[in-house]
């Protein structure tokens, strides 16, 4: 039996809700479509935490998950997660609270959103093992922001409401106010994230071709 990493994995989600998920995707391919990526996206994503041996997993959620493509799906796949609710005004808030939230477990918290399916349950462990031996961890974006953060005490994250998000500087920013909160950082491996039509064939080729990202990225025609 394989060793539990004590680590929480921490998913910040937003419901794929056609006409509030991925507004930009949503301008090249339709507003369904583009929920229907986010859906197929952050199953994905949740497959792969799933199958991560780590001791905790939560994910913080926003939006009506009733009006969501794939809802059903999506419900059944949180059935082995702890599901919260993200608290909070403006997103950088609500990840502050969403890490305190996470932190109950008292475990250090590994947080990842829902825009990197092309995640493995390989590559999160590798994550997980890195925060045991560092006060906080962070993995840039190709677009300038991030997609994994974690930190290995709740006060550290609450250096995120002083940070700019989903900006083109949003990943060395929050390097800097971490390093700035006395946090040793340490990096991890670049992903490309899904926002925009340009993003989709990389992340495509990233994932395995059974995945629900690659099945749905080439029905949409991209």
């Amino acid at each position: 039996m394989t060793d539990l990493i004590p680590v929480t994995v921490l998913v910040v989600a937003k419901a794929p809700v056609a006409g509030l998920a991925k507004t930009r995707l949503a301008a090249s391919i339709g507003a369904a479509a583009a929920a229907d990526v986010a859906a197929a996206a952050l199953l994905d994503t949740l497959d792969a935490v799933a199958a991560t041996p780590v001791a905790e997993r939560v994910v913080a959620c926003t939006g009506n998950l009733d009006d969501a493509a794939r809802a059903e799906e999506i419900r059944q796949r949180l059935a082995s997660f702890t599901v919260v609710t993200q608290r909070g005004d403006g997103f950088a808030e609500r990840l502050v609270n969403a890490h305190s939230d996470a932190f109950a477990s008292s475990h250090p918290v590994l947080q990842i959103g829902m825009d990197t399916p092309q995640v493995t349950p390989a590559l999160l462990g590798t994550c997980a093992r890195q925060l045991l031996t560092s006060a906080a961890v962070l993995g840039m974006a190709a677009d300038g922001g991030w997609w994994v953060l974690g930190v290995s005490a709740a006060a550290t994250a609450a250096c995120l409401r002083e940070v700019p998000m989903s900006r083109s500087d949003t990943g060395a920013l929050t390097l800097a106010a971490l390093r700035s909160a006395g946090a040793d950082v340490s990096l991890l491996p670049e992903l490309a994230d899904v926002d925009t039509i340009d993003d989709v064939e990389s992340v495509r080729r990233a994932c395995g071709p059974a995945t629900r990202f690659a099945r749905v990225a080439a029905t949409v025609g991209v």
